[in-house]
């Protein structure tokens, strides 16, 4: 069987066996969903928490035991916090955290979930990092109908979906191409973009917005080269990109291959922007590329320099706890646990009722990663940004700060929507 319909029948074949093992569980679900007097309110994390080898990634591509330990963390640093505030309701019923590893395999994935939500009770799920295992979690979530709040997948995709279940507190690839490309084209006025991209899903749908939109500017990208993970020599890849002469390159993988590549690129003499992934924006990355990473910009889903009071005590309770610096995906985590606590308490132990809060809030939450205003499926519509290292270290700029174009966005207010609908159809 060839290797993409092998990896369709795949994906549809662990789908399959994760929704029919929901046939048995149909009386549990109903002892589960109006408990009279909880010993504790369960909530839900799945994430990568073990390193695991993922056949639908093409290996073992991101260091993503990392992310998940960090979101693990700020989860259970939020609920430490809201027991330490009388818990539940303040009746003193505690929250409590059921954790499950992401295996990276798509059937072990939705195992998990129907796991969670039937055997542990839990009211709502925070997880989901790799895009290829979030896309099987979230369908066996609405298949089981439970609120999901993903603060550590920014596969453009993972909205598309648009089941009404499934939310995301984090800027995804889509926002943060849209960003790049208008940086490279509206302001730099750069005619020749090159990508060099990892060959897995992460690589390809990062760097499909990116090309994507730079077409429909009228400056399509002339040649974009894919890289096999784990490789140590681009010779192949920067001596096609070279004849094709760009002004600019961009980058879609993981921190070491980013660093790498750009050694090698300067290595050659040449001086092209180098634009990349927000995964650049590491000690990793800066630790192989040394002095070559002066100059290199990253697309980011937050400003992590904010003068914001709630991420600096965030900040002092993570490390005072954990004795770490909490990263972009502790931050977000902690987010979203929070959120999801705050629906709790304002709609009781009901999921469908928890998730009715959070799609109609009508203000942005007041997070420790800024404002995050849901859009209409319930994805983070807030403003992203540019990260470029500087003198030594990272800074963030917004597109006012850089003065960034943007195209013409029609003005639909979320709460209004409905009425200019209406509107445009007569």
């Amino acid at each position: 069987m060839p290797e993409p319909n092998r990896r369709i029948w795949l994906k549809s074949a662990a789908l399959a066996i994760a929704v029919t093992a929901l046939a048995g569980c149909g009386k549990k679900s109903e002892s589960a969903a109006t408990p009279s007097a909880p010993a504790a309110v369960k909530i839900g994390f799945l994430g990568p928490i073990m390193p695991t080898v993922s056949v639908a990634t093409g290996g073992k591509s991101h260091n993503e035991e990392a992310l998940g330990i960090a979101m693990l963390r700020a989860c259970r640093l939020a609920l430490e916090e809201a027991n330490a505030k009388g818990g539940y309701l303040k009746r003193k019923i505690p929250f409590e955290l059921c954790v499950r590893n992401d295996n990276a395999l798509w059937g072990a994935s939705g195992s998990e979930v129907i796991d969670l939500a039937y055997k542990e009770g839990v009211w709502a799920i925070v997880g989901g990092t790799d895009g290829a295992n979030t896309h099987i979690a979230i369908r066996v979530a609405l298949k089981i109908e439970i609120p999901w709040m993903t603060p550590g997948d920014l596969d453009p995709t993972y909205i598309e979906t648009n089941i009404p279940w499934t939310m995301r507190c984090i800027g995804d690839d889509r926002q943060m191409g849209y960003l790049m490309v208008d940086y490279m084209i509206r302001k730099m006025d750069y005619r020749r973009i090159a990508i060099i991209r990892a060959s897995n899903r992460y690589g390809r749908f990062g760097v499909r917005e990116v090309r994507d939109s730079a077409r429909r500017l009228g400056r399509p990208v002339v040649i974009e080269m894919a890289y096999r993970l784990g490789q140590d020599d681009y010779s192949l890849q920067i001596d096609r990109v070279a004849d094709a002469n760009p002004d600019v390159i961009v980058h879609w993988g993981d921190a070491r291959e980013a660093a790498i590549i750009l050694k090698q690129i300067r290595g050659r003499g040449m001086k092209q922007p180098f634009l990349t992934s927000d995964r650049a924006v590491s000690k990793e990355f800066l630790q192989i590329a040394g002095p070559h990473a002066e100059g290199v910009i990253a697309g980011y889903p937050w400003n992590p320099d904010q003068d914001n009071p709630r991420l600096a005590a965030f900040r002092e309770s993570f490390r005072k706890r954990f004795n770490d610096e909490p990263d972009t995906y502790a931050a977000h985590a902690y987010d979203g646990m929070n959120m999801l606590i705050w629906a709790i308490q304002v709609a009781g132990l009901n999921r469908a009722k928890i998730r009715d809060i959070l799609a109609t809030r009508v203000k942005p939450w007041p997070g420790v990663t800024g404002d995050i205003p849901f859009s209409a499926v319930l994805d983070d519509a807030g403003e992203v940004y540019l990260a470029k290292f500087e003198n030594g270290r990272w800074r963030y700029y917004s597109r006012e700060q850089l003065q960034i174009p943007r195209g013409y966005v029609p003005q639909r207010e979320r709460t209004a929507r409905e009425l200019l609908t209406r509107a445009e159809t007569q």
